[in-house]
């Protein structure tokens, strides 16, 4: 589990193509104080394993869905990543609760600045624009954050204060591109309920 709080932006140093999938080396700074491997980190949204560590950063290795299902696949040397350790038992919740499960790719529509403040619009599979909600969570490249318009076409709006533009790689981005999109946790419970009809919880033994 995470929290949507970036940690620090790290940098993709190589790619490696595997039979089945990817080997990143993502260097990184402060975040790999106590690191081991086996541990969980988020790049861009996207839950990690870390296989080994040299000095300077952390490998990890991504399967073929993982690819295919987020924006790891496109990632090349240079590139700037948004990272974030799992977060621990009795940590401070700054952000909401975020698996590290990507749901979709979305893709960006607009960048627009508004005083001191950044509107980033995008494009919302079905999968994630059926669980978010006016002011509800989403994470954008593991990024927590606040819903602050839905437009038609499936398109979210969300408001980012400089702090959160200058300390993520979302400044990075270009109308067109795309960014990975996991929808509020709550929310995927509520609709998965409703679909089965609003059924659930234990049922009664006969006779009792």
């Amino acid at each position: 589990m995470f929290t949507g709080i970036v940690e620090e932006v790290g940098r993709v140093r190589s790619v490696e193509e595997l039979e089945t999938g990817r080997r990143l080396a993502i260097d990184a700074g402060a975040l790999l104080e106590g690191a081991r491997p086996g541990d969980s980190i988020a790049i861009d949204g996207v839950c990690t394993t870390v296989v080994s560590l040299y000095p300077g950063g952390f490998l990890v290795e991504a399967i073929g869905t993982t690819l295919s299902r987020t924006t790891m696949g496109g990632l090349l040397p240079g590139r700037r990543v948004n990272l974030e350790r799992s977060m621990r038992l009795g940590d401070r919740l700054g952000g909401h609760l975020v698996q590290g499960h990507v749901d979709a790719v979305g893709r960006v529509t607009a960048i627009e600045r508004e005083g001191e403040h950044v509107l980033l619009d995008f494009e919302m599979p079905d999968v994630v624009a059926q669980v978010t909600v006016l002011h509800g969570s989403i994470a954008v490249n593991g990024v927590s954050l606040t819903v602050n318009r839905l437009l038609p076409g499936d398109v979210a709006q969300v408001a980012l204060i400089p702090y959160t533009w200058e300390h993520t790689d979302l400044s990075d981005l270009r109308p067109g591109g795309g960014v990975n999109l996991e929808g509020d946790m709550i929310g995927k419970f509520v609709a998965q309920l409703v679909k089965r009809g609003g059924t659930g919880g234990v049922t009664p033994l006969e006779g009792r």
